[in-house]
């Protein structure tokens, strides 16, 4: 019936080659964005914890995630170790939840 020039302007264009790149290039750039802030670094860091703990060996200091420091005393296997955290008092960690492993010579930092 009674159509509005807008409508009937809007109705008709067919996409171009150029509207479609155009349209989808601050996709592709955030995808970008995201990849080398985001996604590239975590990557980066979990290949260098992965490392670290394949690396674990006998009287290394570590750290655990939970927060606990202690001393290996014994691999037991490619996942497990024995950690010392007390005079006698060794616990069994999976490696996986080691977050740190320090040199022989440094001590837990002191509370303030």
């Amino acid at each position: 019936m009674f159509t509005t020039p807008a409508y009937a302007q809007a109705a008709g264009g067919g996409g171009d080659a150029t509207s479609i790149i155009t349209s989808l290039f601050p996709l592709i750039l955030i995808m970008a964005v995201f990849w080398f802030l985001l996604i590239r670094p975590q990557q980066k860091r979990m290949k260098e914890h992965q490392a670290l703990v394949a690396g674990i060996k006998r009287r290394d200091s570590v750290v655990t995630s939970s927060g606990i420091f202690g001393k290996v005393t014994k691999v037991i296997d490619d996942n497990e170790v024995m950690i010392e955290i007390a005079d006698g008092v060794q616990v069994k960690f999976l490696k996986s939840a080691i977050s740190e492993v320090r040199t022989k010579g440094s001590t837990p930092p002191k509370a303030e």
